[in-house]
């Protein structure tokens, strides 16, 4: 069956942005313009299609990225709405991996906000052409030119506007279009007649400004529109817009829209923009991978009669369809029952059934071809990350990274019964989520869950009582400390055990180094001449893997290490994997402590939003929790913004004081930012509070 929409008419992008910029509501108006719903969501109303979680519904916010489709002006759009809040950070990288173009949604009046610089920089990793959405207009405080300065000073980019606001705040009414030389007002109240006038005379001058600046900027990123300009010939409006969408599409410069998505103005002309300037899967480069059997690059075009390659970016368990791998195909044509291989783990997988997502609702695909994004139904050991092909022309694409979780805290089953469902529940919860971790320390026998934020593992143990029917007690939320190394050392590690039968021998060399910050860890065999032979070698690392779980000053984990196995012994009849892999974990153990072991804390970037008269109280209170202040930024009339970094540790309620300082006017962002080595007084602190 060939494909409905041809691939140039096909858009995949992603609508990104800050807590509150009015994500999941641009995407209601989307919905709703392109024939896809019919009454307008809200999402204080909880009547959000995208929003369809319980949870999300009740706490206003987005939680799980959630795809439609929808079309316009005969182009399709693949859609996913992403969540804004840090602690489901995961949610937006692994969108944005496999997305073709982004929508930067902006609240008009805070201007950048800090996750709108964590979005932007995801999204300048992945090399994902945007545009901007100025939302919010008709807020008291609305300032389209500071928002889109600061989108050039704070995310170093080059905002182009390609419309100007018609008033602002209680008299935003429109907008002027710069290429079409025309305006739109909103008149109606659901905003579905926009009407196009020309442009009147009291803003005839601001528009030729602003126009001129525009056809400048388009005209230096083209060289036939340069020398036409230079030489003073008149630039076509088809030309500009050509030459603005290969701009958009390199990176060099993103348009700027404006808007109000509540009250139904703007959501119209930027559907326009989404078609005109985002990419189709054939505007971006092949996708690049390795040959697993060569190991040569080799890339794959968005061809659905080449080979078949997919990466899965997501992991769902639906309560009535079982397990659902979402996933992008970047070359071929997926059909029902078709057998794949899974690249990354060298195992078959058969699709089960083909659906295309709309939120929690679907629809039944009989194939699904190049450029597509689609879930899968009936992968048995697939996760986030992993290569999906055709068995014969295997290659393995670029996985996915996440961020370490920050925060942890005991949980503990309340009943027999919930006992036994508890560990199958953390694992499902785990594989869908690559930023939730389970860990049993063995210490004290505890079962400690780990993830980005309070919020974070609060929805989860909501999740696990609500979708999962367990019921769990869970301690107070604790700092996910990290261990690591300050000095190199060279150290053995030696396991010999004589039995009555046969014995176990193995005998290693271990070089340890720090590594820079973020060097995770790295494992080498620098051994020469045999003396310890290959096939004992992944054991080593195991059992330095395994070692560095537990950390020698609390227990932490040991990052930031490479360990460089240099030497060692064997014998010929007792040594044995276990013998070396005991023998690495031991000398992990003994170099760890001669090191120079130090404690790493989580240190957060804290943005406090307040009027000014409390900006004093915040700086104070922020200092005297070991707090280090960045600067000061105004945030709309008598509004001041401090920016600063808090250990996480000090953070903990800190939205219950901010209300108390600020007469509950003050708001605040919090998001990872780096680890930092902890002084010795409160590493002994920290120490003496683990062992009790």
């Amino acid at each position: 069956m060939p494909r409905e929409v041809p691939l140039e008419r096909l858009r995949n992008i992603g609508i990104i942005a800050h807590i509150d910029a009015g994500k999941t509501t641009t995407t209601e108006r989307i919905l709703f313009y392109t024939g896809r719903t019919y009454r307008l969501g809200n999402v204080d109303e909880g009547t959000t299609v995208t929003d369809w979680m319980e949870q999300e519904r009740e706490r206003g916010i987005t939680i799980t990225a959630a795809a439609i489709t929808s079309s316009w002006h005969d182009h399709q759009i693949n859609l996913i709405d992403t969540p804004g809040h840090i602690d489901f950070t995961a949610e937006v990288q692994r969108s944005l991996r496999v997305l073709d173009g982004g929508v930067v949604v902006f609240d008009a009046v805070a201007g950048v906000e800090p996750q709108s610089e964590t979005v932007w920089r995801q999204a300048d990793r992945y090399g994902v052409p945007r545009i901007c959405f100025v939302n919010k207009m008709d807020r008291i405080g609305a300032d389209f030119w500071r928002t889109v300065e600061t989108i050039r000073e704070r995310l170093a980019a080059q905002p182009l506007p390609v419309q100007i606001p018609i008033g602002q705040e209680d008299n935003f009414r429109g907008m002027v279009d710069l290429l079409e030389e025309c305006t739109w007002y909103f008149t109606d109240e659901m905003g579905q007649k926009p009407e196009q006038r020309p442009i009147p005379p009291d803003l005839q001058a601001e528009a030729t400004l602003h126009r001129e600046r525009l056809v400048e900027a388009v005209a230096e990123t083209d060289d036939v529109l340069m020398e036409k300009y230079l030489e003073g010939e008149a630039i076509g409006t088809d030309e500009l817009r050509a030459a603005l969408r290969r701009a958009t599409i390199a990176g060099r410069l993103v348009p700027v829209l404006c808007g109000s998505a509540l009250r139904n103005r703007g959501v119209q002309l930027l559907l326009d923009a989404i078609v005109d300037y985002l990419p189709s899967p054939e505007d971006i480069p092949p996708i690049k991978g390795i040959n697993p059997y060569t190991q040569k690059e080799e890339e794959r075009r968005p061809d659905p009669d080449g080979p078949l390659a997919a990466l899965v970016f997501k992991i769902q368990t639906d309560p009535y369809m079982g397990r659902l791998a979402f996933l992008r195909i970047y070359s071929g044509t997926m059909t029902n029952g078709a057998a794949m291989l899974n690249v990354n783990k060298n195992r078959k997988e058969r699709v089960g059934r083909l659906v295309r997502m709309r939120a929690n609702q679907r629809e039944e695909l009989s194939a699904a071809y190049a450029g597509d994004i689609c879930a899968v139904l009936g992968l048995k050991s697939t996760l986030t990350g992993e290569t999906l092909v055709t068995p014969s022309a295997p290659v393995l694409l670029e996985s996915i990274t996440f961020p370490e979780p920050v925060i942890m805290v005991a949980i503990e089953p309340r009943t027999k019964a919930d006992q036994d469902k508890l560990s199958e529940t953390l694992s499902r919860l785990a594989e869908e989520d690559p930023t939730f971790r389970v860990h049993s320390d063995e210490q004290t026998g505890q079962t400690l869950i780990y993830g980005m934020g309070e919020l974070h593992l609060e929805v989860l143990v909501e999740r696990m009582l609500r979708e999962f029917r367990v019921s769990a007690n869970v301690g107070r939320p604790m700092v996910a400390y990290r261990e690591t190394i300050t000095k190199p050392v060279r150290v053995q590690g030696r396991f010999v055990r004589q039995t009555g039968g046969r014995g176990q021998y193995g005998d290693v060399w271990l070089q340890l180094e720090p590594l820079p910050k973020g060097g995770g860890f790295v494992f080498e065999n620098a051994v020469v001449g045999g003396s310890v032979p290959k096939e004992f070698i992944p054991a080593v690392e195991q059992g330095v893997r395994e070692a560095m779980e537990n950390g020698v000053l609390a227990g932490y984990p040991l990052v930031d290490l490479q360990v460089s196995l240099v030497d060692g012994s064997y014998h010929e009849v007792e040594s044995s994997e276990m013998a070396f892999k005991i023998a690495g974990s031991m000398a992990l153990r003994e170099g760890a402590e001669k090191a120079n072991p130090v404690l790493l804390e989580p240190v957060m970037k804290v943005e406090v939003v307040a009027p000014e008269q409390f900006t004093g109280n915040i700086i104070g209170d922020l200092t005297a929790r070991r707090g280090q202040i960045q600067g000061l930024e105004p945030h709309g009339k008598g509004v001041q913004a401090v920016l600063s970094t808090v250990p996480l540790a000090q953070m903990f309620g800190y939205a219950t004081d901010l209300r108390s300082a600020t007469e509950g006017r003050g708001t605040f962002t919090m998001e990872f930012d780096r680890y930092e080595p902890v002084s010795e007084a409160l590493t002994e602190e920290i120490v003496m509070g683990k062992r009790r």
